[in-house]
């Protein structure tokens, strides 16, 4: 299998984890490296929270050892918060840190971070420096196409964070005003790609095997990104890299398997957030394992009401019956 560097990083050249806030917990991650997730990001953690010391901020950093290589994602507006924020983060002993210039959120973007950078490259370049100066290890940027459609400028910005500092760049195909919707332009990451020499990962729209090789051969990208794609498919990474090793497509797991997956994915969540409020993440999860089954809309209903592990389990068999025949 190929792999690509980062820094000293090594990271096979199959597919990555996004970094998404309320969903890549430490839990999710670890079954997405289960399925052969080569590189994972974790959920964004405010560089001010963390200089503040602050408890809900430090959980966000937490890393096992089953994650790595990982690395973990910082946003903020001031280079020096944000340096000292590394400089916090290295104590959780990341691969790599990321700075987050792509969110589109309100109350991200709405406060001058997240994608609200790229329209203020001068400050998104003096927190890359700084950043960069303050910790060992190698530090990466995710960005977006741009602002707006009137406002594209993810390639000079780019070539700005490569100059700044950053050893590899992630580029989401939209812009801050477009969000998730519509389809995502790869054509500005074969641009990135064509105008720096580090790493460029590519991200939008990569859901199965398919989309992961067109994003590579269209765009030409050092290594890709799911994000959405994943949500209730962690086996997606599974395929995409036994397909790139063998050219081999292999189906979707058995319903039997999916269900299992599931209780083992929700069991992690209570393991590491306990279980009131670990069932309360689960719900949007069980709906995702479960979406395209017979009785989904009903099932999703149950999911919303998921208090306990038991709950699950009733929900898990629940499924079963409803839906093997079809799947025998």
């Amino acid at each position: 299998m190929k792999t690509i560097q980062i820094g000293p990083v090594a990271i096979e050249k199959t597919a990555a984890l996004a970094p998404m806030a309320s969903v890549a917990d430490r839990a999710y991650r670890q079954i997405c490296k289960r399925f052969g997730a080569a590189y994972v990001v974790g959920e964004m953690a405010s560089s001010k929270g963390l200089c503040y010391s602050d408890r809900k901020t430090e959980e966000l950093l937490q890393i096992t050892p089953e994650e790595e290589p990982m690395a973990v994602q910082l946003f903020g507006d001031d280079p020096d918060y944000m340096a000292r924020a590394a400089q916090k983060c290295m104590a959780y002993s990341p691969q790599i840190i990321d700075i987050n210039m792509g969110c589109p959120v309100p109350k991200v973007a709405g406060n001058g971070s997240g994608c609200a950078l790229m329209k203020n490259p001068e400050r998104a370049a003096a927190i890359v420096e700084s950043v960069s100066q303050a910790v060992p290890v190698p530090v990466t940027v995710k960005i977006r196409k741009g602002w707006d459609e009137q406002h594209v400028n993810a390639v000079e910005f780019a070539v700005l964070m490569e100059q700044s500092g950053a050893a590899a760049i992630t580029v989401h195909g939209r812009t801050r005003q477009q969000m998730y919707q519509p389809y995502a332009d790869i054509d500005i990451i074969r641009r990135v790609k064509e105008a720096v020499s580090v790493p460029v990962i590519g991200n939008g729209d990569v859901t199965d095997i398919r989309s992961c090789v067109e994003m590579y051969q269209k765009t030409g990208c050092d290594l890709v990104m799911i994000g959405r794609g994943s949500y209730g498919r962690p086996w997606v990474f599974s395929q995409i890299k036994h397909y790139l090793e063998t050219g081999e497509v292999l189906p979707d797991p058995p319903l039997e398997e999916r269900m299992e997956i599931m209780r083992e994915h929700v069991k992690l969540i209570c393991k590491y957030k306990g279980e009131s409020a670990g069932m309360r993440e689960a719900r949007r999860h069980a709906g995702w394992y479960i979406k395209g089954l017979r009785g989904a809309a009903s099932l999703r209903r149950d999911c919303g009401s998921l208090t306990t592990y038991d709950d699950l389990l009733r929900l898990a068999e629940r499924v079963l019956s409803l839906n093997r025949e079809e799947w025998e």
